[in-house]
């Protein structure tokens, strides 16, 4: 499901026509700030389902209807032009190791899909929805095991503030391991999981042609395949059938589909306009849109620890948003000065 770190990461990743395109600041803040609407709602829909609806046929009918979503800008990017995957000229084996990646990526996706729901039901809107925005420390992990990148004295502090507050939040504010909840743990699973997605697809995707609407539609179309069988084998087959025509059922599906899908494309379009590290601080604060609409259309309560476990993520997401910054403005100024 939906992350921006991740997404962060993959802009780059998915090359997309830029000729004739000039950049709009405002556009792009203000699309920025549609993401983190549609972001912040997106938890309000999975727990405001059907009490009936259980998390892995819902994680399939919304995957579903992401994918029908997903259809029209498809039909429309290849009725216009060759590009991406479908290009004439591709090389067959760029093409065939990009739809095995695209595979690969889609059966984490279905599962991190799964319990992107699941812990919405088991631990709570707004501590998932916090607990979810871990999803740069895990990067981190998988950057330095696998690419060797050694971290800043500033990232690493940011990083070890970020860690207390997730176990601030897990423990429920009491800093013992006797609260910690197991069921925390599966909420971990989510961001872990966007985490070893990306690392799978950054060397992959780098010199593939292929587009934003592409990666989408792949993406959720491996899922949607994925959660059936899951669904049909765990479920039976009849219940997953019977399930699509309920009308309630079908509605909360569509709505989750729709809403993902739209934040999606939405966000790609967002940094095409604003740099990567303006869109991620705008939609840091996404917990907080969740932990408001929870609290008026949920009824579901707001604990302190929960406000104090967010503020202490946010300080650690921002200042390790302004490392990266610091980062890159010193190594474009060293680039500047070594002479050649």
């Amino acid at each position: 499901m939906p992350n921006h770190e991740e997404k962060a990461n993959n802009i780059t990743l998915y090359p997309i026509s830029t000729s004739n395109f000039n950049p709009s600041r405002n556009k792009g803040i203000f699309l920025s700030f549609v993401s983190l609407i549609l972001l912040g709602i997106l938890p309000i829909i999975s727990n405001s389902r059907p009490i009936e609806l259980d998390a892995l046929n819902f994680a399939f009918y919304l995957s579903f209807w992401e994918l029908i979503c997903s259809l029209p800008l498809l039909i429309i990017e290849m009725s216009h032009s060759d590009s991406g995957l479908f290009q004439k000229s591709l090389e067959k084996k760029v093409r065939n190791k990009t739809l095995i990646v695209m595979g690969i990526t889609g059966i984490i996706f279905s599962i991190s899909t799964f319990f992107y729901v699941f812990s919405f039901e088991k631990v709570g809107t707004v501590s998932a929805v916090i607990a979810i925005q871990t999803y740069p420390l895990f990067s981190i992990l998988w950057e330095f095991l696998f690419f060797n990148k050694k971290k800043q004295p500033k990232e690493i502090i940011f990083t070890l503030i970020m860690i207390f507050g997730i176990y601030y939040l897990a423990t429920g504010g009491t800093w013992l391991i006797t609260g910690f909840s197991p069921w925390f743990l599966v909420v971990l699973i989510v961001p872990f999981l966007w985490s070893v997605a990306h690392v799978t697809i950054k060397n992959t995707l780098d010199k593939s042609p292929i587009t934003p609407i592409q990666v989408t539609f792949f993406r959720v179309l491996i899922s949607s395949i994925i959660l059936f069988i899951s669904s049909s084998l765990v479920n039976g087959l009849e219940t997953v059938f019977n399930g699509f025509l309920n009308n309630e059922f079908q509605f909360f599906g569509f709505f989750m589909g729709l809403v993902y899908y739209l934040e999606l494309i939405n966000w790609f379009f967002a940094v095409k306009h604003v740099k990567v590290s303006v869109a991620s601080s705008i939609t840091t604060p996404t917990p907080m849109i969740t932990m408001i609409l929870a609290f008026f259309l949920l009824r579901e309560a707001i604990e302190p620890f929960q406000i104090i476990a967010m503020i202490i993520i946010f300080v650690s997401l921002y200042g390790l948003l302004w490392s990266g910054f610091r980062i890159q403005k010193q190594l474009k100024i060293q680039s500047l000065t070594t002479p050649p």
